[in-house]
Parts: C-alpha cells; structure tokens; sequence
C-alpha cells in the first residue's frame, strides 16, 4: 500500500514537473516567434531587406491584399524591394501581436497602423500615406530556429 501511494506521488510530481517544462518551453518558443515577426517589422520600418531572408522558409507563400505575391524571395525582387526605395521612411504605430504556439507549429496575428511617407516626385511634392493593416503568419520550427512560412497582410483606409 505504501508503495502504491508513493509511487502515485512521484507520477504526479513528475507530471507537474513535465508539464511545467512544456509551458516554459512553449513560452520560450512564443517569445522566439514574436522576436522573429518583431525583426522583420524593424527591418521593414528601417527601409531594409537585409537579414530578412533568413526570417522565412525558402518556400514560403506570401500574400498582400488579395494577391499572391509567390515566396519571399519573389516578393522582395518584384514587389517590396522596388518600394522600399521609394520611401522616405515606413513606421508602425498601434501595434500589437499575438502568438500561438502548437508544436512545431505557431500562428500569429499582428494588428497595427502603418505610415509611409514617399520620397518627393519631380515637383517636390511627397505624400502620406495612413493605413490599419492586419497580418496573419504561420511559422514552422526547421532545424531549431522559428520560419515563416505563410503570411498575408491586408489594410484599409485609417478613420
């Protein structure tokens, strides 16, 4: 009898100490998710690719206001890139995130409102542009390190 009652207190206080890792692990996983959509915000608030690619699968599929851009790759040669360059800058405000994780899995939801301001044309004159836009992301952990493989931002009109 007092071998069974033991044994039932070690199994419960190796669950509770398993399931205590698997939280810290997961909440480790979810700051490692919402470091890697944070970067990629930076980047794009400091007019930059550089170190983006690294942030996505080389599969990847993004997706912008009902367009199929193709993977990453594709969308910065043929569509954010050239951008950039016509920015003179690109700030995020109101912004917030949330992230899931399940497995090797995570999903996230990113609210906020970005500004751009153009460059002047060959007139001098620049223009804001003010906009809320949502972004929903899938991420796969490869190889330790956390990818995003889907992602897909809308926006609308700022009121």
């Amino acid at each position: 009898m007092k071998i069974t009652k033991l044994a039932t207190l070690l199994i419960l206080l190796f669950v509770t100490v398993t399931n205590g890792q698997t939280k810290k692990t997961d909440l480790s996983d979810r700051e490692a998710v919402i470091t890697v959509m944070k970067t990629y915000k930076d980047a794009i608030q400091n007019l930059t690719t550089k170190g983006t690619f690294d942030l996505f699968a080389e599969d990847s599929n993004v997706f912008e206001s009902g367009g199929v851009e193709g993977t990453y790759a594709h969308y910065i040669e043929h569509h954010l890139g050239p951008e950039l360059g016509h920015f003179k800058s690109f700030t995020f405000s109101d912004y917030e995130i949330d992230a899931q994780v399940d497995g090797n899995y995570a999903f996230t939801t990113e609210t906020y409102v970005y500004t751009i301001i153009l460059k002047p044309n060959d007139k001098g004159v620049s223009r804001t542009i003010a906009k809320k836009g949502v972004a929903t992301s899938i991420l796969k952990k490869m190889n330790e390190k956390w990818k995003i493989i889907k992602t897909h931002t809308s926006s609308r009109n700022k009121k």
